[in-house]
């Protein structure tokens, strides 16, 4: 929808934006926001927040799966107002089917942002699925969750419902809450002509669903481990060689130092003996001058006694 003049409110705008692939969240709200400039709108896009991973997964959901998104928040409304009037026993079993509920939306949630190209770790599965116990169990979390609009996740704790500034705080924009794009509300109406049977029955396939779901996130969490230990195993080997290399390295250098201390002391050794050659050298040069002259006065006299 367009303000007048043809302008998009901004609702409008984040609904787009919130659709898109994570990575490409930021580059798309900094350009709409440049397009915008000059306008009221511009500011109030660019300060628009990037989604966490899970809260961008939610998103996702909702846009994807919308008739599994509207299976949990129908069944959560139908819970809190069974809730006054039901037993102990039947709290129990309503909540054991909500986990089972959630847990399998959440299965499906992974598959469809890895159909995306992002893989969902456990721990952002864990606040997928604590999202959407939030919204079955608070409605102002539901309409939240339902805007396709979450910069965060949400949380509840037990059956309490949720603090209103923190779901406020949870969501693009604080009119976000209670919006439906148009044309997901179309495609709702369309996928689900009538309401669905909410009556609480023992659901096998939901069972089914959440034992997958937990042997997944096995699976996932095995093959973590698995990879972590052997980036380990690397690790220490690479460190194992490098302090090997370090004390060979160390062992030499005092080797040399050694050596460098013997040559030293050789050097003054030397440079003593050498003076005292120096020394030597210049009193033979003298002791032979001087038998030379002897030599040649003698060699003189005779000459002369011959003559």
């Amino acid at each position: 929808m367009a303000e007048p003049g043809g302008e998009p409110d901004l609702l409008t705008v984040a609904e787009e934006l919130y659709g898109l692939p994570l990575a490409e969240f930021t580059p798309a709200r900094d350009a709409r926001a440049k397009a915008l400039k000059g306008t009221d709108l511009a500011p109030r896009v660019k300060a628009l927040r990037k989604p966490s991973t899970a809260a961008w997964v939610v998103n996702l959901l909702v846009r994807r799966e919308s008739g599994q998104v509207d299976q949990v928040l129908e069944v959560g409304r139908a819970l809190r107002e069974a809730q006054q009037q039901m037993a102990g026993e039947q709290l129990r079993e309503l909540t054991r089917q909500r986990r089972q509920l959630t847990a399998a939306v959440t299965t499906q949630a992974r598959q469809v942002a890895r159909e995306e190209g992002n893989r969902v770790t456990d721990a952002v599965a864990d606040q997928v699925e604590a999202t959407l116990t939030a919204a079955m169990v608070d409605e102002q979390c539901a309409l939240a969750v339902r805007s396709g609009l979450l910069v965060q996740a949400l949380a509840t704790t037990g059956l309490d419902a949720a603090d209103p500034d923190d779901v406020t705080a949870a969501v693009a924009l604080p009119e976000a809450i209670g919006f439906t794009a148009p044309a997901r509300e179309a495609a709702a109406r369309d996928a689900a002509p009538g309401r669905p049977d909410l009556r609480v029955v023992p659901d096998p396939e939901a069972d089914r669903k959440a034992i997958a779901a937990a042997e997944e996130r096995l699976a996932a969490a095995e093959s973590d481990v698995a990879e972590a230990e052997a980036e380990l195993s690397g690790a220490r080997s690479a460190y194992a060689e490098l302090e090997a290399r370090g004390l060979q390295v160390q062992a030499e250098l005092e080797e040399l130092r050694a050596r460098i201390s013997d040559l030293e002391s050789q050097a003054e050794e030397v440079d003593e003996e050498l003076s005292d050659a120096e020394d030597a050298r210049d009193e033979a040069a003298d002791a032979a001058a001087a038998a030379r002259g002897a030599r040649d006065a003698a060699a003189a006299v005779l000459e002369r006694l011959r003559g």
